[in-house]
């Protein structure tokens, strides 16, 4: 079976929305270490290996806004392809704890490997899909562990990140924070913003409206929850980019 590096959902849905996830899958191709990266399967399946459950809520949001959805398709253990080509956490050998026997040796040869394999291609289709109208607004899923090991618990349910343009991004932050049961993080549980990540290459140094959306896995482990959170999610969006104004 042929590998392709990501999926492609709704690809002619009208919407300006254009909803990635960077961080879609676990999948290790089988020309990384055989299929492995040496972890045992407990830790490919926790939040060090991808953002649990945000494929689920990528594709279910995309439908709801009927915009066409990226997800990579490979672990960010591999390449993460939320970072830029020059970052030094782009091949981790050390996450939560955790070292990744298969890149602990890994050098610029392997690295450049896996960014033609894998995040070349996903970045090259992520700029076609981005630039398919002039007044694209990109929309990132993430999700993030509720306590990284030795560290407190996180206490929000939803976060929303941003780096140099908020236009968009204060905006849902108002309309989550009106909802009386959410605990709503700003720039949490991580800042916004890396040079070069994914946000600032296809959004940012384009002028595009963008905000990156941070959800907590244990809410989003089950289809259920995937799909509850996208349904929810969907109209206030759309309220937030209608009251933008963008």
């Amino acid at each position: 079976m042929t590998y392709h590096p990501f999926q492609i959902l709704g690809e002619a849905r009208p919407s300006r929305w254009l909803v990635t996830c960077d961080h879609a899958a676990n999948t290790v191709p089988d020309f990384v270490g055989g299929g492995t990266l040496g972890l045992p399967q407990a830790d490919m399946d926790r939040h060090i290996a991808y953002d649990v459950g945000a494929a689920g809520v990528t594709a279910a949001l995309a439908e709801a806004l009927d915009a066409p959805a990226i997800l990579s398709n490979f672990s960010r253990l591999v390449i993460d392809p939320n970072r830029g080509e020059d970052d030094p956490t782009l091949l981790m050998k050390l996450y939560d704890g955790t070292i990744i026997p298969a890149n602990r040796h890994a050098g610029p040869e392997e690295l450049e490997r896996r960014l033609d394999a894998c995040y070349r291609p996903y970045h090259r289709a992520l700029a076609g899909l981005a630039g398919r109208r002039d007044d694209t607004v990109l929309l990132s899923i993430h999700s993030f562990t509720p306590q990284l090991r030795g560290r407190p618990p996180r206490p929000w349910q939803v976060g929303v990140l941003y780096g140099m343009d908020d236009r968009l991004a204060q905006v849902l932050l108002t309309r989550l924070r009106a909802e009386p049961d959410l605990c709503v993080g700003e720039n949490e549980p991580y800042g916004g913003h890396l040079p070069g990540d994914a946000v600032e290459t296809h959004a940012i140094r384009h002028g595009r409206p963008n905000v990156l959306i941070e959800l907590r896995n244990d809410l989003i482990a089950t289809e259920a929850g995937q799909q509850a959170w996208a349904t929810r999610l969907a109209p206030i969006l759309q309220e937030a980019l209608t009251a933008s104004a963008l």
